[in-house]
């Protein structure tokens, strides 16, 4: 519950400290008083976006804070999976300056905004005036049932399968869109692998084929330079004539000088070479042969080869044979993503039927459940003097899955005996809207037994003896959780446990909102206020002492 509430700076408010007791609370003043201030400080300590402006002119920061009693309500888990220390007394801070910054704080400890959401709905509801206008409202129709029912959790169920099925159709489409843009160039694709394959890259070395063409491009050249070395060597003015003369003149001359004996013998090693290459220019020559045909398939084969350099822009074979693997494993993908794209639509028809199942159960225990709310809306509404009400929840099964299944649920109301009832918009008055609103907000706070609720202006649009059994309503409620109203109805503030009433005053010329507790004597003659204005006359005092004992 909410223990104390401790304002600074925020608005017109320059500081406010408010203790707060379980039970019903009212808060009460004048129209523009600064009640919905309050109600505005409370919002940031929920999470909520801050409104910079509403800073005060004290100083450049507002700071809202507010203690709750969590012994009875299990929120530990939250605090350990948040790693955040927890007390049975937390205190929760928020701090907004001029500058446009904000901070959140749970137990000193700085905290994001969603999870300082995520703990602040689990221990306060503020239902505001704009909120009766929801009831309206399809989607939360629907969440009505699902929360008075007892199906949230069977809900949160559909809706994880219900995301997975979103997500799941999300990745299917993407794979089909990837292989249908894929398909729009698998018949390039191939085109260019087949010229590629036709090369033979893993098993030819197109640069050995090059030398080869160039050898066999060259054989007219190669044989007159064999040619030329052969007649150097062995013609009739060869080298091997004129050295073989020297060496005869060089061998008559032996052993007349050991000078003489050494260049004989290097004389005879040159001649022993000169003939061995005049002997390997020969053989060569017998050997060189033109193969027309090799030199017009190594032509074609080279020719080819180059093309597709120059198509793909490379300069090497091994550019070639890495571009030849990618389409390889492009042309690959195409198989693999057609498996992918058969297993997906397995486990996304599997999910479905799952969803489809999950969607069904979910609507008939949604028809079972509204069997009971129907019953229950109705003895309320004739409580707060509406005897002839009826209260319909119709539904229709949908074709489409949504994040509410395939229920299509619609409020049907009227308050008239004798007339059928009809979709709410239609049906019901500001006044009755608030009744029916308020009963099923007393509805959905037994079966979420939130630690605090606040209704703002719940009890807009009746009076008289409405306005007696609002307020004896409100008190009950009061008794299974902290509940504040701000109302303008003597009725329902005398039937409050505690009383605070906000008023403006001038503080050194400037105006502030004010917050009090009310002793008994003061509420009585707030209570009479509400009933006779300004002027409080003694009947008042004493009709709002008879609403305060009552």
């Amino acid at each position: 519950m909410l223990a104390h509430l401790h304002i600074q700076n925020f608005a017109l408010i320059d500081e406010v400290k408010l203790n707060f007791k379980n039970g019903f609370t009212t808060l009460t003043g004048e129209t523009g008083s600064g009640k919905s201030i309050i109600l505005g400080a409370l919002d940031l300590v929920l999470g909520e976006r801050a409104d910079f402006s509403s800073i005060g002119i004290k100083s450049d920061k507002a700071i809202v804070e507010a203690e709750f009693n969590l012994a009875n309500y299990n929120v530990l888990p939250f605090f350990e999976e948040n790693d955040l220390d927890f007390s049975n007394n937390t205190l929760i801070r928020r701090e907004i300056t001029k500058q446009g910054r904000s901070r959140a704080f749970i137990n000193d400890s700085p905290v994001q905004l969603s999870v300082l959401k995520s703990l602040t709905e689990r221990l306060i509801h503020i239902h505001s005036q704009h909120n009766t206008l929801e009831i309206r409202n399809a989607d939360f129709q629907i969440d009505m049932v699902d929360v008075i029912g007892g199906l949230e959790k069977e809900k949160q169920n559909y809706l994880q399968i219900f995301n997975s099925s979103i997500k799941l159709k999300q990745e299917l489409k993407k794979l089909v869109d990837e292989l249908s843009e894929f398909n729009k160039e698998r018949d390039y694709h191939s085109f260019l692998l087949e010229e590629l394959n036709d090369l033979q890259l893993v098993n030819r070395n197109y640069e050995s084929l090059e030398e080869e063409l160039k050898r066999n491009e060259n054989v007219d050249e190669l044989k007159s330079l064999l040619t030329a070395v052969n007649d150097a060597i062995e013609g009739d003015e060869g080298s091997s004539i004129v050295l073989r003369k020297l060496n005869s003149l060089l061998e008559k001359s032996k052993g007349i000088n050991s000078n003489i004996d050494e260049m004989s013998a290097r004389l005879r090693s040159v001649l022993i070479e000169l003939e061995d290459i005049s002997s390997d220019a020969t053989e060569f020559i017998d050997k060189i042969e033109v193969n027309p045909e090799r030199l017009a398939e190594l032509t074609i084969l080279l020719d080819g080869y180059n093309r597709l350099l120059r198509k793909h822009n490379f300069l090497k074979q091994e550019q070639l044979l890495a571009y030849e693997n990618e389409l390889m494993l492009k042309l690959d993908n195409t198989t693999s993503l057609e498996e992918k794209i058969d297993e997906k639509s397995l486990e996304f028809d599997k999910l479905m039927s799952d969803l489809k199942s999950k969607a069904l159960m979910l609507h008939e225990n949604r028809k079972k459940a509204s069997e009971s709310i129907e019953k229950q809306v109705v003895e309320l509404l004739s409580e707060l003097k509406m005897p002839d009400s009826k209260f319909v929840i119709d539904f229709k099964l949908k074709d489409d899955f949504s994040k509410n299944g395939l229920s299509e649920v619609k409020f049907l109301f009227t308050s008239n005996n004798g007339v059928a009832p009809v979709s709410i918009e239609k049906a019901a008055s500001g006044g009755e809207l608030s009744r029916l609103m308020l009963v099923l907000q007393k509805l959905i706070s037994v079966k979420k037994q939130l630690p605090t609720i606040i209704f703002d202006e719940i009890d807009t649009g009746v009076s008289g003896d409405v306005a007696q059994k609002i307020g004896s309503l409100l008190k009950r409620m009061g008794e299974n959780s902290q509940l504040l109203a701000i109302t303008h109805l003597p009725q329902v503030a005398g039937k409050a446990n505690d009383h605070f009433k906000v008023s403006k005053i001038d503080v050194d010329g400037n105006t502030q909102t004010k917050v009090e507790v009310l002793t008994y004597d003061e509420r009585v003659e707030e209570v009479a206020r509400l009933m006779s204005g300004e002027k409080i006359t003694e009947a008042a005092l004493v009709n709002a002492r008879v609403l305060i004992e009552a």
